[in-house]
């Protein structure tokens, strides 16, 4: 079977592979999603008895629906394109607090497992079901469906609305995040339970303000376009605001100043303190972290952020530790550290991203290394524990690590750069209790990147020569495969990541991966170093990467191509456009070409509003003249990819730029995929979509 094949058949080599990690607190199960085999795309939701050292099926799709294939809502297909979820069965699921009870939706039915014995069934609600989860105590199930927030007892039993619109005109719907907070926010969840199990925060969600656009569907004319809700750049975002939802009927409305905080960035209620909110700015260069008094609704300020380029949002915090004081991550001295009430417990040896558990004697974080860490690994990143001791590193070995704990079991997950997959380790007390078996299938080709760092910055940069090439066999032309932008660091300690790159190279290329300004992981000055110049920044260090690694490995700076989706497709059309002189050929999947275009949350971060800064946006699109600068000139070939179903990055971006170059003189490719999002799950579109750019580089750069 050839990679291409393989690649598109196991979803990257996802299918298979165990996640969606939980530990129950009395450290005897672990419970996790994994399909059968490392083609199978339905997820069987599975239990590890640590006492008895056996794994059992708690949920297998294939016989709670029969052998139906799964009908999907509107809602639930939106929520899988915000996550990226390709995979089928149980794609996500929730427990109470002991992990005894399970909740999922199937095919918009909702069903709950017994997590001691397996037993699952399904509870008679009206749906389509959204993200039901459990009751802190097991007691009930609540729920989304139809716009409003349903409640239903564990037993199936006076499933009744806690909340819903207020007539057939209200647009409200609650329970649900709304686009931008699960597109740009990581905020997937639309209610959050109380820790006595009697009240819900649930949000409120009007989108009516927000512009419609149209996606249409040109291969099938007879069928109606879709409507969406787009907030794109400049334009006014759905109205959220959040109650607290008691079970006997009665709600509360929580206040906080949402004209001047519109973004609800984050929701936290544990039982070592009140509801926490975290609200932003729309400019996001103030937040505030707000404490919620449940009786009345009010809240008070614990603490506000100020950033005069833009604060980011972190996995994990706010949060409460056990003795109550404030958990954040927060951008000091230069370095991104994690605070604990007012004192910083970390430094610039360590670039804090996450925190994965708060424990009574630590914090868990995944962190990797700061601007001044003594011996910094290319891409790696480790599971540290976290207190006012000290810091100390749980993960060991070259790669990428997270973690998910509860009492005294860890479950440890590890890719390195050697071997392909990663390996789930079940820690007890620190020892080694089990080992989560992997189902997925292993690659028909072997990566080979060599991690370094290039120019007098830095960058970070992965390297992949062809299989079997020798010092002496002469000059190869060059694949930059670059993602480029924010939220997307390529060059990592782990080996899946580099496969794709790897295929390329053995067609004939060295590939570079560089990780520029802009790219996460590094320090907070890096990756704001792209506010309002983006593209100039982006693309800069593309090219002081290659250079620089030029003096040292056979690159041949005639024949140099570029390629890359989403942001990486804008990087691929910004190379070829703004500098022919270096880059030959580009091929441009998905791309941004127009900031006005995409989203408030994230363009706005980076580029301001487009009202107060229009230079700005002329300057980082490639429609203007200005973007076009090169395409007058010496025209360097173009193919431009995009899915038609696309409702992230529309079509409409490519068709401006399409419209834009054909204006200009300048020949282009356009490949228009029909039926197909920003992701591409479907088989045979993943894989003639390797082949077809293979084929183009190779005819673009004249390589036999």
């Amino acid at each position: 079977m050839t990679f291409p094949r393989q690649h598109a058949r196991t979803q990257r080599f996802s299918l298979g592979a165990p996640r969606a990690f939980t530990v129950s607190p009395d450290g005897s199960r672990v419970v996790f999603l994994r399909s059968r085999t490392g083609t199978d795309r339905a997820n069987v939701l599975w239990v590890l008895d640590l006492d008895e050292n056996r794994e059992y099926p708690a949920a297998d799709p294939g016989a709670l629906l029969g052998g139906a294939g799964e009908d999907l809502s509107a809602e639930e297909r939106a929520r899988r394109e915000r996550t990226r979820e390709g995979s089928a069965g149980v794609v996500g699921y929730a427990t109470d607090t002991a992990a005894e009870l399970a909740a999922f939706a199937l095919s918009g039915r909702l069903f709950a497992t017994d997590l001691r014995s397996g037993a699952a069934r399904e509870l008679p609600v009206p749906g389509p079901v959204v993200d039901p989860r459990p009751s802190p105590d097991g007691r009930h199930i609540a729920y989304a469906a139809g716009g409003a927030l349903r409640l239903v007892a564990a037993d199936g039993s006076g499933d009744r609305a806690l909340a819903g619109p207020d007539g057939p005109e209200d647009p409200a719907v609650w329970g649900l995040a709304e686009f931008i907070a699960a597109e740009e926010m990581d905020r997937y969840r639309g209610f959050w339970w109380s820790p006595e199990s009697d009240a819900l925060l649930a949000a409120r969600v009007d989108d009516s303000p927000v512009q419609r656009w149209w996606v249409a569907d040109p291969a099938n004319p007879d069928r109606d376009p879709a409507q969406q809700a787009y907030p794109a750049a400049g334009t006014p975002n759905a109205d959220v605001s959040l109650a607290l939802l008691r079970l006997d009927g009665t709600r509360t409305d929580i206040v906080w100043d949402r004209d001047r905080y519109p973004y609800l960035a984050r929701v936290h209620w544990s039982a070592d303190g009140p509801p926490l909110l975290l609200v932003q700015a729309r400019d996001q260069r103030s937040q505030l972290h707000l404490a919620v008094d449940p009786e009345t609704g009010a809240t008070r300020m614990l603490h506000a952020d100020e950033d005069p380029v833009w604060l980011d949002l972190f996995p994990g915090v706010p949060a409460w530790t056990p003795d109550g004081q404030l958990l954040r991550i927060a951008d000091e001295g230069g370095a991104r550290v994690l605070v604990v009430g007012d004192r910083a417990l970390t430094g610039p040896q360590l670039h804090v991203r996450s925190v994965l558990h708060v424990g009574g004697n630590d914090v868990l974080v995944s962190a990797s290394a700061g601007p001044e860490a003594a011996d910094p690994e290319t891409g790696e990143v480790h599971v540290y524990r976290v207190n006012e001791l000290g810091v100390e590193r749980v993960s060991q070995g070259r790669g990428v690590h997270s973690a998910v704990r509860s009492g005294d079991v860890c479950v440890l997950v590890g890719a390195v750069l050697e071997r392909s997959g990663a390996t789930v380790e079940v820690l007890r007390d620190g020892k080694r209790a089990a080992v989560v078996a992997s189902y997925a299938e292993r690659p028909e080709l072997t990566a080979r990147p060599e991690l370094t760092e290039a120019g007098p910055d830095r960058i970070p940069c992965a390297v992949l020569l062809p299989a079997g090439y020798r010092d002496g066999d002469g000059p190869l032309p060059v694949l930059m495969d670059p993602y480029g932008g924010p939220h997307g660091q390529r060059v990592v300690a782990a080996h899946n990541a580099h496969l794709t790159s790897q295929w390329f190279a053995d067609q004939g290329f060295a590939v570079i991966v560089a990780d520029g300004r802009g790219t996460p992981g590094h320090s907070p000055g890096r990756e704001k170093a792209i506010r309002d110049t983006m593209a100039d920044v982006v693309l800069d260090d593309q090219i002081a990467a290659l250079r620089a690694l030029a003096e040292r490995y056979p690159l041949d700076l005639g024949r140099v191509g570029i390629r890359g989706w989403s942001f990486g497709g804008y990087l691929a059309a910004l190379a070829v456009l703004r500098r022919p002189d270096v880059f030959h050929a580009g091929v441009a999947g998905a791309p941004v070409t127009d900031w006005r275009l995409y989203d408030t949350h994230y363009t706005e971060r980076y580029l301001g509003h487009p009202d107060e800064q229009p230079q700005v946006y002329d300057a980082n699109s490639l429609i203007t003249d200005e973007g076009l600068s090169g395409a007058a000139g010496e025209a360097r070939p173009l193919m431009i990819v995009h899915g038609l179903a696309d409702d992230n990055v529309v079509a409409a971006h490519t068709l401006r730029l399409s419209s834009a170059l054909l204006a200009a003189g300048s020949p282009h490719e356009v490949l228009p995929l029909s039926g197909v999002t920003h992701m591409t799950p479907q088989e045979q579109v993943a894989e003639n979509l390797l082949l077809l750019q293979v084929d183009f580089l190779k005819r673009s750069l004249k390589i036999a």
